[in-house]
C-alpha cells in the first residue's frame, strides 16, 4: 500500500495531547521549531510541569484519563479554542487511536503520526501478522485467530506447545501479556489477561504465540514520508525487561553484524510500507540466539526509547514528525544516516523493586541530577523528565517519572557514564527504582552484553540478593550522620550543644546502624552495628569502633550532596545524605541504605503483630478472591486490586481465617487502607 502525497497543511501552533516526559520533550522541540505550544492536563495534573512550561493549557477533565486524556471530544475542543493546526500524541493514551485520527481529520486538524487505515492495521495484533506474513516479514509460531472460545484457545496452546505468551490483541506497553508454562495455569492467565485488556483497550480478544526461551527483543526505528520514502534509523537492545515492559534500553544493539542490521532494517521498512505508514514508527523483532529474528509488534507512535536512536544518529525525531505532517520530505536518505558511538536509556520509574515493583506515590521533595560534581559532560548525559522538586507522584497514571539517556564511543564508556549519572540522581520523597537500575547496569551478565528478554528473572538471585554491608560502609553512615548531626548542634553555647561534647573527655557519641526494613529490631545485636564515635577535638579526625576495628575518618563536604569520606587513608568519593534516621550512600556501583539512630534514642517498645491487610499503594479493587468468614492457606490469593494499569493480588500473610472485607470490587482504596480483617491461627 503507498501513503498519500497531498502535502499537510502547515501549521504554527502544536497542542500535545499527553502528559509527563513526553509532553515536555515535545514542546522543547517545537518551540525551537517557533512554534507555539498548548498542553492539555487533567485535575490531577493542574499543576504538573508539561501545563507550567506550556504557553497555554486547557483543562480536559478529572483525574481519570477516560474522562480527561481518552477524551476525544475534549481534546478537540482544547485544539479548536487555542487555534491549534495539529496535535502530537506522545506515546500512550490516544497515540494509537484511528477513530481519534479519523475525528481529527473531519475537525480539519494535522495529526502528528500515521493514516487512520495505517493505525488501524497493527493496532489488531491478529491481522497485523498475517499482513505481515503476506509481505514476507518472518513471524513466530502461534494463533491469530478471530474465535475467542476458551476451549478453542486452549487446544491451541497445546498446539504450540508450552511455554506460550498469552498476548492482548489490541494491547502493547506489557498490559494484558503474560507467559504460562504449562496447562493448569491456562485459565487463570487467560481471565487475568481479559480483565488487564479490557481495562486498557476496553477490548478484550487474545491472541496466543510460542514464547521462546531465551530471545533477545531487538526493535528498529522507521521513518516514512508522505512521498513514498522510508528509511530504517537502525536498531535498539531493549531485553532488559519486567512484566513485559521495558526497564533499560541501548543503541546500537550489542552483537549485530552489518548483514544481519540491514536484513532486520529493510524487514521494518518493508513491514511500514505495506501498511502505507506515515511518520515515526518501530517494528519489533524477537532476535533468537541462532540470528533468527520474529516479527512481533509495530508501534504506530514514538517510543519511550527513541532517545537512544537520537544520540546514536545525531538527529532529533520529533523534528522529523514535525516535519513529515507538514508534507516535507524525510531530511535524510539510507545511505545518509549514520551510526555513531553507544547509547543507553534507563526508565525511573515510581516503583518499589523490592515489594514486586509496586507503584509508588507521594511528593517529590528534591528531583535533581548533579553532572557537575559527578564529573559527567552535559552532552553526554541527558534527562527527560516531566517532574521537578515538589511535584506530586498520582496513582492516575503510569509510574514513569523520567529516561535518564548518556552517550559514549563505545558501549563500555556509555555503560561507565550510565552507571556514574545514576548515581548522581537524586530523588527523594517517593520510593523509585534507581538503587535497582544500578544493580541492572553493574551486573556482570549486563556489563557482557548477556542478554534476553528473561535478563531479570535470570537473575533474579544476584538482583535482589541481600547485600552485606562492609565494616567500612557501616563506619562511612557513622561519619555522615555524626557530621549533620555537628551541624544540626551548632552553637555558641556548650549548654546547647548534643553533640558529645565533654569538659576534660574526648566527645563521644553511640550509634545503632542496621538495614531500614529491620529498624524495629534496634535490640538485635544480629542485626545493628553499634558504633562508637570520639574526637579529641572538634577539628581532629573521628575514632570510630565498630566489630573489634577501629578507623581514622574524616569527612569533606563537595558540591551538592557529593562528600569526600576518608576511612583509614582510603578515600571514597560519594554523593550521600541523611533522611530523617536513613542515612543513604551512592557511588557509581551501588546504594547504600542504612538506619542511623544514637542509641539513647534507641525505643525499645513492643510492636504489636497487626491482624489486618493494608492496600500497599492507591488504587482500585478488581476482585474479591475469598469470602468472609472462610479459611485460607498461607499464601492464598485473597483479593486483586489495579493501579497505574497494572494488577496487584495481596495474599493470605498466614494460615487463618478471613473474618470480613472492607472494600467491594470496584471501590478505590487508598495507600494504608485496611482492606480486610484477618485472623491468623494459633
Amino acid at each position: 500500500m503507498s501513503p498519500t502525497t497531498h502535502s499537510a497543511p502547515r501549521f504554527d501552533t502544536l497542542l500535545v495531547a499527553n502528559r509527563g516526559e513526553i509532553a515536555c520533550r515535545v514542546m522543547r522541540t517545537a518551540r525551537r521549531m517557533g512554534l507555539r505550544t498548548v498542553a492539555v492536563y487533567s485535575d490531577a495534573d493542574a499543576g504538573a510541569r508539561h501545563v507550567r512550561e506550556a504557553d497555554e493549557a486547557v483543562r480536559l477533565g478529572p483525574a481519570a484519563a477516560r474522562e480527561s486524556y481518552l477524551n476525544v471530544d475534549a481534546v478537540i475542543e482544547a485544539a479548536r479554542r487555542t487555534g491549534a493546526g495539529a496535535i502530537h500524541p506522545g506515546y500512550g493514551f490516544l497515540s494509537e487511536n484511528g477513530a481519534f485520527v479519523e475525528a481529527l481529520e473531519a475537525a480539519g486538524i494535522v495529526f502528528v503520526g500515521p493514516p487512520a487505515p495505517a493505525i488501524a492495521a497493527m493496532g489488531d495484533k491478529s491481522a497485523a501478522k498475517a499482513r505481515m506474513q503476506d509481505a514476507g516479514v518472518p513471524l513466530v509460531p502461534g494463533y491469530h485467530g478471530e474465535s475467542q472460545d476458551d476451549a478453542l484457545l486452549f487446544d491451541e496452546a497445546e498446539r504450540i506447545g508450552y511455554p506460550v505468551l498469552l498476548k492482548a490483541s489490541a494491547g502493547g506497553g506489557g498490559k494484558g501479556m503474560r507467559v504460562v508454562e504449562n496447562d493448569g495455569e491456562f485459565q487463570a492467565a487467560l481471565d487475568g489477561c481479559r480483565r488487564e485488556s479490557k481495562a486498557a483497550f476496553n477490548d478484550d480478544r487474545m491472541l496466543i504465540e510460542k514464547y521462546l526461551v531465551q530471545p533477545r527483543h531487538v526493535e528498529v526505528q522507521v521513518f516514512c514520508d508522505r512521498h513514498g520514502n522510508g528509511v530504517y534509523l537502525f536498531e535498539r537492545d531493549c531485553s532488559v525487561q519486567r512484566r513485559h515492559q521495558k526497564v533499560l534500553e541501548e543503541a546500537p544493539a550489542p552483537g549485530m553484524t552489518e548483514a544481519l542490521r540491514r536484513e532486520m532494517g529493510e524487514a521494518a521498512v518493508r513491514a511500514a510500507r505495506e501498511i502505507g505508514y506515515v511518520g515515526a514508527g518501530t517494528v519489533e523483532f524477537l532476535l533468537d540466539a541462532d540470528r533468527s529474528f520474529y516479527f512481533m509488534e509495530m508501534n504506530t507512535r514514538l517510543q519511550v526509547e527513541h532517545p537512544v536512536t537520537e544520540m546514536i544518529t545525531g538527529q532529533d525525531l520529533v523534528e522529523w514528525q514535525l516535519r513529515v505532517a507538514m508534507g516535507e520530505r524525510l531530511p535524510l536518505a539510507q545511505d545518509e544516516l549514520k551510526i555513531g558511538g553507544h547509547s543507553f536509556e534507563a526508565r525511573l520509574y515510581a516503583e518499589d523493586p523490592a515489594q514486586d515493583f509496586l507503584p509508588a506515590t507521594g511528593t517529590l521533595s528534591r528531583f535533581a541530577l548533579d553532572l557537575a560534581g559527578a564529573g559527567l559532560e552535559a552532552d553526554k548525559v541527558r534527562l527527560d523528565s516531566g517532574v521537578e522538586s515538589g511535584d506530586a507522584v498520582s496513582m492516575h497514571y503510569d509510574p514513569m517519572l523520567a529516561k535518564l539517556i548518556v552517550h559514549g564511543d563505545d558501549r563500555a564508556q556509555a555503560l561507565a557514564t550510565l552507571n556514574r549519572a545514576l548515581a548522581a540522581l537524586d530523588v527523594r520523597g517517593v520510593v523509585t527504582n534507581r538503587a535497582f537500575l544500578q544493580r541492572l547496569a553493574g551486573h556482570p551478565a549486563f556489563r557482557a552484553a548477556e542478554l534476553d528478554t528473561r535478563f531479570i528473572e535470570r537473575h533474579e538471585a544476584t538482583l535482589f540478593a541481600a547485600r552485606e554491608t562492609a565494616p567500612e560502609e557501616y563506619a562511612a553512615a557513622a561519619l555522615i550522620g555524626l557530621h549533620q548531626l555537628a551541624r544540626e548542634c551548632e552553637s555558641d553555647s556548650p549548654w546547647d550543644r548534643h553533640d558529645g561534647f565533654r569538659l576534660n573527655a574526648p566527645h563521644t557519641i553511640r550509634i545503632a546502624l542496621c538495614a531500614p526494613e529491620h529498624a524495629a529490631d534496634e535490640d538485635d545485636a544480629e542485626r545493628v552495628t553499634v558504633v562508637e564515635g570520639r574526637r579529641e577535638r572538634e577539628s581532629a579526625p573521628w575514632q570510630l569502633t565498630l566489630k573489634g576495628q577501629t578507623f581514622a575518618a574524616t569527612l569533606e563536604p563537595l558540591e551538592g550532596d557529593a562528600v569526600a569520606v576518608t576511612i583509614d587513608g582510603h578515600r571514597r568519593r560519594l554523593q550521600a545524605r541523611r533522611d530523617d534516621n536513613v542515612v543513604v550512600m551512592v557511588d557509581p556501583m551501588r546504594e547504600t541504605r542504612l538506619y542511623w539512630r544514637r542509641i539513647d534514642a534507641i525505643d525499645h517498645g513492643q510492636r504489636e503483630a497487626e491482624s489486618t491487610l493494608t492496600a500497599p499503594m492507591h488504587g482500585t479493587v478488581v476482585a474479591l478472591l475469598a469470602e468472609a468468614g472462610s479459611r485460607v492457606e498461607k499464601g492464598m490469593p485473597l483479593m486483586v486490586m489495579e493501579a497505574m494499569k497494572m494488577e496487584h493480588t495481596l495474599a493470605a500473610p498466614a494460615d487463618g481465617h478471613v473474618a470480613c472485607f472492607h472494600f467491594a470490587a470496584g471501590d478505590t482504596v487508598g495507600q494504608g487502607d485496611v482492606l480486610l480483617e484477618f485472623a491468623p491461627e494459633e
